[in-house]
């Protein structure tokens, strides 16, 4: 097989043995996500979807004062000039006579005058009646206020507000049903006389008979569901108010002023003029998706008069194609929504494993969210924000949880396999490379060359012979120990002890690709060994006075083609080094134990020597035939470093 094929056939292998646990996604994604719907469903997460829209409100660039529009409020000063409350039908005829004078469009009075106040009540409904004047009632009148009995009901529209649960004014009732059947509010009668003048008069919705529409903006109702409402109370024909700004929606003067003529004609010709208290003792005010603003004050409320005013900014605007109405998603649109972020959240917590990757991937992630929930928002969308986010960092929570339970178990795997006695710098690669080398919980089996480490202590069954177990298993671990250090300072992996020996690997469980890093592995091997031999010098030394055994060891090196990999059955297995160059090096290490000429005998064939490149001084024991081989095969003995005197 060519290289490009082996590359891509490696590839392809890595990428389907990180597809392993895409079911644990799946998992999370459809539990999760299954689960916020069902808590949104039942209105769990409304208040928090609210507090988004509220936050949006605010952050969204605010449009200058309506010129269209003049409040005139009725402030703490004006009661006290007028020493009366409510005022006197006098006051307000005089009020409407003057503005009259400046030939306003519209002229909306949200005050109650369904019964006489002090005297010249004949002056009032004179001025009450001009087509041009709209006055308030109450939707239900046997609990609230009727409306002014002299004035024709096309010229009176209720001034009641739908507050939802939190106080808060974010929905404008264009039409209810009273006990005399359908009514108008306020707002819509107010700006349906002004744009009269613009020729341009309430017709139904091409699309939809049942939607009204007003020049260029069709008014489609609020649904139970839209938005971020659950289950909302969707009585009569309401729409999400569309806040012009937090501040001033239009040029406000005080009643006393325009009684004294302090008016510029300017502000009033053409223009609707809206009437209302402004007295916050008269508690005709109300929460709105600015209150919290710290630029406002901490409880910023606003004026019923000037709420109504931000209705008929948004119905004239509307209409005239200045802004858009809100739209919302279908019900399917928002689940699909919801499941798309859960999902997306999940494959963060698949991909990326490192804390830091991970909470920054999903900062970056619910930043996204934000920023796109917030673009559709300036351009008229209401979807969905909570639902998405909790689901997007749920999932990821979840995953990346799973995933390091899972990274754990993996590592557990590794360590059960490979054991303990692996060098730092490869118990790194292996842990790197975990995703390669685990599949289902094993690891396969991988060709690859090796240098292969025997070593076993010369008599032992006659030195165990002769101490006491416990004795003998300590002076065991003592010599061990310190042919184990040497082992794992250079890089190899002890695969197993025999007892009175030990099997180590030199260039497992990763491949080696290239000749330099084969030749490092037998370099290092070889380095052991002779290093080994100094240990136990100083071992015997120090056994000597103490009455322990003086021992020799042998050493078999050889490298070669080996299979690495999992051995054993379900329930049990170990790490094992399969092949002909494991034999080879066991039969070097035994072969003739009664050649010792020193006390470590450490011998290699021709296959290990040529990886040394000339670094150590050998001793040819010429062509000899191993237990159980057939060919024969050239020996040498490791003298020293050829850097040693």
């Amino acid at each position: 097989m060519k290289k490009g094929k082996r590359f891509r056939l490696k590839q392809l292998r890595r990428s389907l043995s990180n597809l392993s646990g895409l079911p644990l996604v799946a998992i999370a994604v459809f539990g999760i996500a299954s689960s916020l719907i069902a808590i949104r469903h039942f209105g769990k997460l409304e208040a928090w979807e609210l507090y988004a829209y509220d936050r949006f409100v605010r952050l969204r660039p605010e449009s200058p004062p309506d010129p269209r529009l003049l409040l005139i409020g009725i402030t703490e000063e004006d009661l006290r000039q007028q020493k009366q409350w409510p005022l006197s039908d006098r006051a307000i005829a005089q009020l409407l006579q003057k503005l009259q004078a400046l030939e306003p469009q519209v002229i909306g009075l949200d005050l109650f005058r369904d019964f006489p106040i002090g005297s010249r009540r004949e002056r009032l409904v004179e001025q009450l009646q001009q087509p041009n004047v709209i006055s308030i009632r109450s939707i239900d009148t046997f609990a609230g206020t009727a409306p002014p009995p002299e004035v024709s009901p096309e010229q009176v529209g209720f001034n009641d507000l739908l507050i939802d649960p939190d106080g808060v004014v974010r929905r404008n009732l264009l039409f209810a049903e009273g006990e005399e059947g359908g009514l108008f509010s306020f707002s819509l009668r107010v700006a349906i006389e002004y744009l009269d003048s613009l020729g341009i008069t309430p017709q139904s919705s091409a699309k939809n008979p049942n939607n009204l529409q007003l020049g260029q903006g069709v008014f489609v109702p609020l649904r139970a569901h839209s938005g971020g409402y659950q289950n909302a109370d969707i009585g009569g024909y309401q729409i999400l108010l569309n806040y012009r700004s937090g501040t001033p929606v239009a040029r406000e003067i005080s009643l006393t002023q325009a009684l004294s003529g302090a008016i510029d004609p300017a502000w009033v010709k053409g223009k609707i003029v809206l009437i209302g208290s402004t007295a916050p003792n008269l508690r005709d005010i109300f929460f709105t998706p600015y209150s919290p603003s710290a630029s406002l004050g901490e409880r910023y409320k606003m004026s019923g008069v000037a709420v109504h005013a931000q209705m008929v900014s948004q119905i004239l605007d509307a209409a005239t194609g200045a802004r858009l109405l809100f739209w919302y998603w279908s019900e399917r649109q928002e689940l699909l929504w919801i499941a798309i972020w859960t999902l997306l959240g999940g494959g963060v917590g698949w991909v990326f494993r490192h804390p830091l990757t991970v909470f920054c991937s999903g900062a970056v992630g619910l930043g996204l969210l934000w920023s796109s929930c917030f673009y559709l928002f300036l351009r008229g969308g209401w979807v969905p924000l909570v639902a998405p986010g909790l689901g997007f960092s749920l999932t990821l929570g979840a995953v990346a949880i799973a995933r390091s339970y899972d990274s754990y178990r993996q590592r557990q795997i590794v360590m059960e396999l490979l054991g303990q006695n692996t060098a730092p710098e490869i118990a790194r690669t292996l842990w790197q490379a975990r995703d390669t080398l685990l599949q289902s919980g094993k690891l396969p089996g991988v060709e690859l060359t090796a240098t292969i480490f025997f070593l076993d202590v010369r008599g032992f069954s006659s030195i165990a012979e002769r101490m006491e177990p416990r004795d003998l298993l300590n002076w065991l671990n003592e010599l061990l120990d310190a042919i184990a250090r040497e082992v794992l300072t250079r890089q190899g992996i002890i695969n197993k002890f025999t007892g009175d020996g030990l099997m180590a690997v030199f260039g497992i469980p990763l491949p080696r690709d290239r000749a330099e890093e084969i030749a490092l592995d037998a370099q290092h091997a070889v380095e052991c060994a002779l290093a080994a031999r100094d240990r136990l010098s100083e071992l015997n030394q120090n056994w000597q006075p103490r009455g322990l055994p003086v021992i020799q060891i042998r050493i078999g090196i050889f490298t070669g083609a080996v299979v690495a990999g999992s051995l054993g059955g379900k329930d049990r297995w170990e790490y094992g080094i399969l092949g002909d160059s494991v034999n080879i090096a066991a039969r070097l290490e035994s072969y003739e134990k009664q050649r010792q000429p020193d006390s470590c005998r450490i011998l290699i064939t021709q296959e290990t020597l040529n990886h040394l490149r000339d670094r150590f001084e050998v001793e040819s024991w010429g062509s000899l035939a191993l237990k159980g081989k057939q060919r024969q095969v050239k020996v040498y003995r490791v003298l020293h470093r050829k850097n040693e005197d």
